[in-house]
């Protein structure tokens, strides 16, 4: 079981953690990227048009990836509220420190996975 010392210190980094993803959707929905920008200023070529949609499904991913990376960090501060951070969802047992500290959001034991 981890410490009161311990789980305040998991939960500062989960919160910065936060405010980083955060950001990066912040400036995701700050308009249009600069390649667009640029064509916008030229005849669309058929490759410059597939050049843009396929960096904008790019986007679309990576923005997808964050959300989910902010869902995790969030499902992990509630489970330190309801006092079952660093216990796997599988067993019930505790989830090594090591783990947490390279993983914060982990939720189960490397040998479940």
């Amino acid at each position: 079981m981890l410490s009161n010392k311990k789980l305040e210190y998991f939960k500062k980094t989960l919160l910065e953690m936060k405010h980083d993803v955060e950001q990066q959707l912040e400036k995701d929905n700050q308009g249009p990227n600069e390649s667009a920008q640029e064509l916008a200023d030229y005849d669309n070529h058929p490759a410059d048009m597939g050049t843009e949609q396929f960096e904008q499904e790019r986007d679309a991913g990576l923005r997808l990836v964050k959300k989910q990376r902010l869902q995790d960090i969030n499902n992990a501060l509630d489970r330190i509220e309801n006092g079952t951070f660093g216990k796997s969802e599988v067993s019930g047992k505790p989830i090594p420190e090591e783990r947490l500290e390279a993983e914060p959001t982990a939720t189960i034991l490397v040998e479940e996975a």
